[in-house]
């Protein structure tokens, strides 16, 4: 189909430029960079489209990536705390599937908003660093993992709910970092299935994710190089700073939204 012919997804100078940009801090941060910065992908991108048409797009690209990521932590994971977040991630799934058409565009861009501004200010103030001290148990760890799968769903920010659990368990690095990628692995290919039943993989989304696969590509090499070159303190005060005005604006149209 011709680039003209898609008018759900105009490839206008500023659509093109925030997906490009998401797209690239979204490989960077799988490619080595780390600190959940794929947070930063729907936001950035929902700002030119509908957020929902942003996931669709991105879930896709997202699938490919796991697998790159995959291969290279194969089986350092921890199972104990798999078997607690995946189960309770699917449930979370479900619900966001079932409550997906409930959902204005200004609502989610609401929601993202909210969770995109709450993880800059969670990197910058840590609130809630009193959980470092002692390992959060089982109940933790569903009710998290179900949070994740939501959040996911919705905006492919499972991140943070992760991360609130994953991190006072104090887990070796390696593993940590190969947990958290079987976890989101297997989370975006289920959501895949009700992507597919709710119409978001129609021939304009899934052309546009065809198309984009090489600059999410680079993104992960970039990442890589950069991971040996740039401070990485510097990296996320830039990309944290950039997120919180994101998820400022998105949570600005999203009240605006919510009186129309």
């Amino acid at each position: 189909m011709p680039l003209t012919e898609w008018n759900a997804f105009p490839f206008d100078g500023l659509a093109l430029l925030m997906t490009v940009l998401a797209l690239l801090i979204v490989g960077i941060s799988k490619g080595g960079m780390g600190g959940g910065l794929g947070v930063l992908g729907v936001p950035l991108m929902a700002l030119t489209m509908p957020p929902a048409q942003a996931a669709a797009i991105l879930l896709p690209i997202l699938c490919v990536m796991d697998l790159m990521a995959l291969k290279a932590f194969w089986q350092r994971w921890s199972l104990q705390h798999l078997k607690q977040l995946i189960p309770a991630a699917i449930v979370g799934i479900v619900i966001g599937a079932f409550t997906f058409n409930y959902f204005r565009a200004s609502d989610v861009r609401l929601l993202v908003g909210l969770i995109a501004v709450g993880f800059a200010l969670n990197y910058w103030f840590k609130p809630f660093q009193h959980l470092a001290g002692r390992k959060p148990g089982v109940k933790s760890g569903l009710f998290w993992g179900s949070i994740a799968g939501f959040t996911s769903f919705i905006a492919h920010a499972g991140g943070p709910p992760v991360n609130i659990y994953l991190l006072p368990q104090k887990l070796d690095k390696t593993v940590y970092q190969a947990t958290t990628v079987l976890f989101f692995t297997t989370v975006n290919y289920v959501k895949l299935i009700p992507y597919a039943a709710l119409g978001q993989f129609n021939s304009t989304n899934l052309g546009t994710s065809v198309l984009l696969l090489p600059v999410a590509a680079f993104g992960i090499w970039l990442g890589y190089k950069l991971h040996h070159r740039v401070p990485e303190k510097q990296f996320f005060q830039v990309a944290y700073v950039l997120l919180f005005i994101t998820g400022s604006k998105l949570l600005y149209d999203g009240v605006a939204g919510l009186w129309v």
